[in-house]
C-alpha cells in the first residue's frame, strides 16, 4: 500500500491565525492582538517555534497559555512539534497591552453572556444520525456529576432534542428588569446543568420550525447574547449537522470555542465528518479531538459485535491530525435513557462507563477548565485604578 503524502508545512500566517484563538482569560483578548506573540518560525520539517512574552515572568497563567498554544498550533496538519520560548514584556509593552485591554473593554463590551473563563466546546458532526446530541447530553451529565457547572446550548434549531434527553420541561423566562433570559437549571450529582433550547420556546415538541439562514443565526445569537448563563466551567453546544449557516455564525460569535467531532465507525460518516473539522480550522477553531459513537454492541456475555464496522474514529483522527478521545459502545440504555430523560452517563452500563471515561479525558487532558489563578486581572485592575486616580 502506498504511503500517504506528507502534509505540507503550514505558513507562519496559518499559525498566527490559530493563535488568535488563544485568549488571555482575564483580559478577554487574544494574545496576538495583545502583542504577546513575539515571533513564529516554521521549519521545513514542520517544527513550529513560538516566542511568547508574558506580563510578568511568574505569571500563573503561563501553564494555561502554554497548553493552549501547544494544542492550537499542534492541531495544524503538517506540524511535527511545537516549541515555546518565553520572555517578558517591557514596561512600554506592558503599558501598550493594558491600554489595548482597556480599549477593548470600553469599546467592545462583551458580545456574549458567556464568561471568558468558560471552556466552550462545539459538538459537531458531518451528518445526522451519528448520535451527536446523545454525546452532548451524556458528556454534560458526566461532567456535571464531577461537581462542575455545565451549560448546554441546543443550537440544532430544527432538530432540537436536548430537553427530552435530559428529562426537562418548561418555558424560558427571566426578569424584565435585567432584560436577560434565564436558562433552565437541572442539578446533576454535585454539579449543575444549565440548558437553553428551542424546545423551551415552542408550545409542542412536534412543532416544525421552517426557518432559513438569517432566522437561524438570529436564534443562536440570542442564545449567546441574551441568556444569563452566569458562571460555568463548560458550555457544550449541540451543533446542527453539516457546515451551514449556524456553524459559520457561531464560529464568528465564539472565536475562542473549540470543536469536538462525532462520527461512527462507518466510512461514510468518517468522510463527511472530515469536512466539519476543515470548516472549523478554516475559522481558526481548535479541533480538540474525535469521538467515535456506536463503536460496537456489547452483549450481556461481554462479547463485542462491530455492527457498523470498525476503525472509523481512528481513521478520522489520523486524517485530521487530532486525537481519538473515546469510543462509545452501542448500548440499549443510551436509547431508553434518552427517551426517558435519564442520561446513560449516570448509569452503570457499558456506555455509561465510556461516557464517564470520556468526561475524564476532556477534564484532565484534552480541554481542561480555565485556571483563573492569574496575574493579568490584578494588573488590569491596578492600571484602571491608576487611570481613575489620574483623571480624578
Amino acid at each position: 500500500m502506498d504511503d500517504a503524502p506528507a502534509a505540507q508545512s503550514p505558513s507562519e500566517e496559518d499559525v498566527l491565525g490559530l493563535l488568535r484563538g488563544v485568549i488571555d482569560p482575564e483580559l478577554g483578548s487574544n494574545i496576538v492582538e495583545l502583542g504577546m506573540v513575539k515571533g513564529v518560525v516554521v521549519d521545513d520539517d514542520g517544527r513550529v517555534k513560538v516566542t511568547v512574552a508574558l506580563t510578568t515572568a511568574g505569571c500563573p497563567l503561563r501553564a494555561q497559555i502554554q497548553r493552549d498554544v501547544r494544542t492550537r498550533a499542534g492541531s495544524i496538519p503538517g506540524v511535527s512539534s511545537v516549541e515555546i520560548s518565553w520572555t517578558e514584556l517591557t514596561q512600554d509593552e506592558k503599558a501598550a497591552t493594558m491600554a489595548r485591554a482597556r480599549f477593548n473593554i470600553s469599546q467592545d463590551a462583551p458580545e456574549t453572556e458567556i464568561p471568558a473563563t468558560t471552556k466552550v466546546l462545539m459538538v459537531a458532526s458531518g451528518k445526522g444520525g451519528v448520535g451527536k446530541s446523545t454525546v452532548t447530553v451524556n458528556l454534560a451529565a458526566a461532567l456535571a456529576e464531577k461537581g462542575l457547572t455545565v451549560g448546554v446550548m441546543d443550537a440544532d434549531i430544527w432538530g432540537y432534542s436536548v430537553p427530552r434527553m435530559l428529562g426537562v420541561e418548561g418555558r424560558l423566562g427571566g426578569s424584565p428588569e435585567v432584560g436577560k433570559i434565564d436558562p433552565i437549571e437541572v442539578p446533576v450529582g454535585d454539579g449543575l446543568v444549565k440548558i437553553v433550547s428551542m424546545g423551551f420556546l415552542v408550545d409542542r415538541e412536534e412543532t416544525a420550525l421552517m426557518w432559513r439562514g438569517l432566522m437561524l443565526n438570529r436564534a443562536v445569537q440570542h442564545f449567546c447574547e441574551d441568556v444569563a448563563w452566569g458562571s460555568m466551567e463548560y458550555l457544550l453546544i449541540d451543533m446542527p449537522p453539516g457546515t451551514g449557516d449556524v456553524q459559520m455564525g457561531l464560529a464568528k460569535l465564539l472565536p475562542r470555542a473549540e470543536m469536538v467531532v462525532v462520527t461512527t465507525p462507518a466510512l461514510a460518516a468518517q468522510k463527511v465528518a472530515e469536512r466539519v473539522a476543515n470548516m472549523g480550522r478554516n475559522n481558526y477553531l481548535r479541533v480538540v479531538g474525535v469521538i467515535e459513537n456506536m463503536s460496537a454492541f456489547v452483549a450481556p456475555d461481554g462479547e463485542h459485535h462491530e455492527l457498523f464496522g470498525r476503525g472509523g474514529g481512528e481513521a478520522l483522527a489520523a486524517d485530521i491530525g487530532a486525537p481519538l478521545l473515546g469510543s462509545i459502545p452501542i448500548d440499549p440504555g443510551v436509547s431508553s435513557g434518552g427517551d426517558q430523560g435519564r442520561p446513560a452517563a449516570l448509569g452503570d452500563g457499558p456506555a455509561g462507563k465510556a461516557f464517564r471515561a470520556l468526561a475524564e479525558v476532556i477534564f484532565t487532558e484534552a480541554a481542561p477548565p480555565v485556571d483563573m489563578a492569574g496575574c493579568s486581572a490584578r494588573m488590569l485592575a491596578a492600571a484602571e485604578k491608576a487611570l481613575d486616580a489620574a483623571e480624578a
